[in-house]
């Protein structure tokens, strides 16, 4: 029994298809290193934008996971003038976006970019196959600071709002001020990491990967809860707030500002996902008891 080796046809082919992304890697590397470098050092350290690297992380491994199915979907005919186009956008994006420090278009262009390597080098039917990979970049693209404060403003005064409102319920002396809580002799102000639109983006990205590794077939069912991930990071949002307000009033503003601020953290994802798997073991019951009368009927 002998093992087969690679012909020279074999070989030349691989190389021949190899080469292009070689040459697509090294550009995009030349062009984003320094950019992603500015992201670890600048931005990405604030708190409010803390996700940007795991978003870049978990979209590399989409892609990666995505790669031998993309390869596969390959067809001999592609809209090369579309391809072409939406490159020429992506390269001023970054011109621009680099020459005049607009992170939103220096970030964003790799999309365009990358969408455009797929439809030049693989074809429409490739670029398909990894179309979430795609869209979940878009979380990783900061948005303009006055839409993030036009929006967070309301998010906070909710929030603190329904905060307070429990609370008080339950028998702790506290009271609102706008976005700011008063319990005992302490004042807390809701921060924008707190409650503001970064977070929302955050636990939205993390509700369509959950869809998107679950993979239902309804597509009403993914869309019930696409929506419902709106209200539970908000339930997740007040639920933050409740924790570190109770942790400073009973153990001190030491406490609150401490590890146990950033375990609040951590409570504010796992509290959101275990929404989330709540939210769709309810979906799951409610189409089960669906599926059978739809049977019936047919």
């Amino acid at each position: 029994m002998t093992a087969s080796l690679p012909t020279g046809n074999n070989m030349q082919t691989r190389t021949n298809e190899f080469f292009p992304w070689l040459i697509v890697l090294t550009g995009l590397s030349f062009m984003y290193v320094p950019s992603f470098i500015d992201l670890f050092q600048g931005i990405w350290l604030s708190e409010d934008q803390v996700h940007g690297p795991i978003v870049f992380a978990i979209s590399l491994w989409l892609l990666y996971r995505k790669w031998p199915e993309m390869l596969a979907a390959r067809t001999e005919e592609r809209n090369s003038i579309v391809g072409w186009l939406i490159l020429i956008i992506g390269l001023l994006l970054y011109i621009v976006g680099r020459s005049q420090n607009i992170t939103l278009f220096e970030v964003g262009s790799l999309l365009w970019l990358m969408l455009a390597a797929g439809l030049i080098l693989l074809g429409p039917r490739s670029v398909k196959v990894v179309w979430f990979p795609l869209f979940f970049m878009l979380f990783l693209i900061p948005l303009p600071g006055t839409l993030v404060t036009a929006v967070t403003m309301p998010m906070k005064i909710a929030v603190s709002y329904v905060a307070e409102l429990i609370l008080y319920g339950v028998g702790y002396p506290i009271a609102r001020h706008g976005v700011i809580l008063h319990i005992g002799q302490y004042q807390l102000l809701v921060a924008d990491a707190c409650a503001g639109l970064h977070t929302l983006l955050t636990l939205e990205s993390l509700g369509l990967l959950y869809l998107n590794l679950v993979r239902h077939e309804s597509f009403t069912r993914n869309l019930i809860l696409a929506i419902l991930i709106v209200p539970i990071s908000f339930v997740a949002n007040v639920i933050r707030v409740m924790v570190l307000t109770l942790i400073t009033y009973h153990f001190g503003d030491e406490a609150g500002q401490s590890f146990l601020h950033g375990l609040a953290g951590m409570v504010l994802f796992l509290s959101a996902l275990l929404l989330i798997i709540g939210a769709d073991a309810l979906a799951r019951t409610f189409f089960v008891r669906e599926k059978p009368a739809e049977q019936m009927s047919s």
